[in-house]
């Protein structure tokens, strides 16, 4: 299962790989050269950051078999909140970063206690957050923006471009990389795709699936914290709109990139060269002077192909096994050996 699993996302992110190289060939010779021009490169990569950390917000949660539907609603309040506490409350630019992404972390938190205490699923839980937390948002700032200039330090990491390529993608691609090693190797994050495979057999294992459910929210809010971080870098200002384009971004990433929706999954690699791919659809745009709705039309084209591709993959093996002679019925110690087998593979 494992050997098949890894095969279609190296399958998928061989497939992605080749739409992105593909795609910048054609808005190169379509820009005549310009868009690979280095002014054109640093900009792509600069609004290439947040969809990179957004879906990988979305992946933690997929990867439990959960949604977190108020992606764009912690991103954007934690950025005004924190904006107004710099600009308002007169603190440090740096400090103001650092309680963004607190403020993200303990937004995911509450979901997560939340989806465990109410036993709702997050489907519904950050529905309500989503709305709750946008309404704080325009509580806070109303139609006001909140100028970049009252947090200067954070501004001068969003003007740096390292090796030519602005800062904030690096630290996007930190983090993806800390993810994937994480998911790796790290007992917590294994522990969370075991309870989003198998609820029943992680619990048979020991495995706490109230717990990997916390921590799976909460990883998703840290990351959204960290996207209203990136904002604070690199936009000019805080104010209502922030987060309110984030959420379809969020599920296209890894769904393009081939997280399962069932959960038990996750794949960095294709988050990542997902949102490239969709940051290339909204640069196509552009070039080609298209209506700004094309974008979301072909985006969510591409993203209920993907799911129903991967419902059809899913039910075929299925289908296959129950077309064969059901075996015995094993003794309950059998079976309960064999479930703590599949839970320890």
């Amino acid at each position: 299962m494992k050997a098949r699993l890894g095969a279609a996302l190296r399958t998928q992110n061989t497939s992605l790989a080749a739409v992105i190289i593909v795609g910048t060939i054609v808005l190169a010779i379509q820009s005549q050269g310009g868009f690979l021009a280095p002014i054109s490169i640093r900009t792509f990569f600069e609004f290439l950051a947040i969809p990179i950390i957004i879906g990988l917000a979305q992946m933690a949660t997929l990867a439990v078999g959960q949604m977190n539907l108020a992606v764009g609603a912690i991103g954007g309040f934690a950025s005004c909140a924190a904006a107004i506490l710099v600009a308002d409350a007169g603190l440090p630019g740096w400090l103001g970063g650092i309680l963004a992404i607190l403020i993200g972390l303990a937004a995911g938190l509450v979901n997560g206690l939340l989806v465990v205490l109410t036993q709702i699923n997050g489907f519904v839980v950050t529905l309500a957050t989503m709305t709750i937390l946008a309404g704080a948002q325009y509580a806070m700032v109303g139609t006001r923006t909140i100028q970049a200039s009252a947090w200067p330090e954070l501004q001068a990491i969003g003007t740096a471009y390292p090796l030519g390529v602005p800062l904030i993608f690096w630290l996007a691609l930190i983090i993806a990389i800390a993810l994937a090693f994480a998911y790796r190797h790290t007992l917590v994050a294994r522990q969370m795709l075991a309870s989003g495979g198998n609820p029943l057999a992680a619990r048979l294992s020991g495995i706490s699936n109230n717990r990997s459910l916390v921590a799976a929210h909460g990883l998703s809010g840290l990351l959204c914290g960290v996207a209203a971080f990136i904002v604070l870098c690199s936009l000019p200002g805080a104010n209502k709109s922030i987060g309110g384009d984030w959420l379809l971004s969020s599920f296209a990433a890894p769904i393009i990139g081939g997280v399962s929706l069932v959960g038990g999954t996750v794949a960095v690699l294709g988050t990542v060269l997902a949102a490239m791919v969709v940051r290339l659809v909204d640069s196509a745009r552009a070039a080609f002077q298209l209506d700004p709705s094309w974008v979301n039309l072909v985006i969510g084209a591409v993203v209920l192909g993907t799911v129903a591709l991967d419902r059809v993959r899913t039910r075929r093996p299925s289908a296959t096994r129950g077309r064969r002679r059901p075996p015995a019925d094993p003794p309950p110690t059998a079976a309960l050996r064999t479930v703590e087998r599949g839970a320890g593979a």
